[in-house]
Formats: C-alpha cells, structure tokens, sequence
C-alpha cells in the first residue's frame, strides 16, 4: 500500500493574499538576484577601490 502525504494550500493555513505574495517574491527574487549579483562582482570594487584610493575604509 502506498501512502502519499499532502496538504491543500487551505490546509496550510495559505490565503488568496499570501499565495499572491508568494507567488510573486518566486518570480521577481532571481531577476534581482542576478541584476546585484552583476553590480556587486569583485573585479568592479577592486577598481572602485583603486581609483580612490583615500576614500574607502581600509586607507587608515
């Protein structure tokens, strides 16, 4: 005998609303994931930190 275990969204306690939200945060998370992820490389801090060189933290 095989036993599946599953709960309904409404079992979960999951409205219309959170569903929306939810479902929302899944779509839009990579896109930004990947847009700060091309903003934030090290090679581009790397020159940030060199073109000023007496202008970041660690020059003290």
């Amino acid at each position: 005998m095989i036993n599946y275990f599953a709960l309904t969204v409404s079992e979960m306690g999951i409205g219309k609303i959170e569903l929306v939200i939810i479902c929302t945060v899944i779509l839009i998370f990579p896109i930004l994931f990947v847009y700060a992820s091309k903003n934030l490389d090290a090679k581009e801090v790397f020159e940030w930190m060199m073109e000023k060189p007496n202008d970041w933290i660690g020059k003290k």
